[in-house]
């Protein structure tokens, strides 16, 4: 077995396995569907580079990651270091609507009620003593 398909589970992520991990399908499916995500990275090294990527714009980054039990994709939208938004997709084309969505200027609210399984994270103002 490869480290690619060591690392993603091929039982889970068979179609991550020959693009080379998540990063680069993420890539090839918002090629395939015309949606301008932006430049996606992956770490460098370890097993992440093969289940984790970003894809960032002057908005923020959206940051992916693979379920490990089940399949699903985890996203994040972080906007200077703190998660704005966060949901569960089942599909590789949803995180690339999303991705490319918030790349187009898509507000934290038309975000949530474009795609139901995204969730704006509420922030809670810290009591001084």
């Amino acid at each position: 077995m490869s480290d690619v398909s060591t690392a993603l589970g091929v039982r889970l992520y068979p179609d991550l396995v020959e693009p080379g991990g998540l990063a680069p399908a993420l890539v090839q499916t918002a090629a395939r569907h015309q949606l301008d995500i932006g430049r996606v990275t992956a770490p460098e090294q370890g097993r992440s580079r093969f289940t984790c990527a970003e894809a960032a714009s002057g908005r923020g980054v959206v940051c992916v990651s693979l379920g490990a039990q089940a399949r699903y994709f985890m996203i994040d939208l972080r906007v200077d270091g703190e998660v704005q938004a966060r949901g569960d997709a089942t599909d590789l084309l949803q995180v690339a609507q999303v991705a490319a969505a918030w790349r187009a200027g898509c507000t934290l609210a038309e975000l949530t009620a474009r795609y139901p399984f995204m969730e704006e994270m509420k922030r809670h103002p810290v009591a001084h003593a």
